[in-house]
C-alpha cells in the first residue's frame, strides 16, 4: 500500500442525480471523459451511492484552479456536459474540497 502526497490547489466533489435507470450511463460518461491525459488533473474519481443508486459522485484534484477552467472551457469538455445533462435531474451540487492525499492500493 502506497501513501500519497497530492500537491493540488483545486479541487472539488460534486454530486448529482441520476434520472432512473440512467446511472450506470451517467457513470460510463465520466470515466470515458476522464482528463487522463491532463498533467494538471491529479485525482479524477467518479463513484456511487451505496445507499442511493441514482447519487453519482465525482471529486477531483487539480494543480489550480485555472488548469481546471482551462481543461473544462475545450470543445471535449464541453460535449461531455451535453451528453450528461439530459441523463441528470436538478443540476449538481459543488462542494469546494482541495485533495491532500491518501493511499492507493495497488
Amino acid at each position: 500500500m502506497s501513501q500519497l502526497r497530492i500537491h493540488a490547489t483545486h479541487g472539488f466533489h460534486a454530486t448529482m442525480t441520476a434520472r432512473p435507470g440512467k446511472a450506470d450511463e451517467l457513470i460510463d460518461l465520466l470515466l470515458s471523459g476522464a482528463p487522463t491525459g491532463n498533467a494538471n488533473c491529479l485525482l479524477y474519481l467518479v463513484g456511487r451511492s451505496a445507499s442511493d443508486p441514482n447519487a453519482v459522485h465525482v471529486t477531483e484534484g487539480w494543480t489550480t484552479q485555472e488548469a481546471h477552467a482551462e481543461n473544462f472551457a475545450r470543445a471535449q469538455s464541453q460535449s461531455l456536459v451535453a451528453k450528461i445533462a439530459p441523463l441528470v435531474t436538478g443540476g449538481a451540487h459543488y462542494q469546494d474540497v482541495i485533495t491532500m492525499g491518501g493511499t492507493l492500493r495497488r
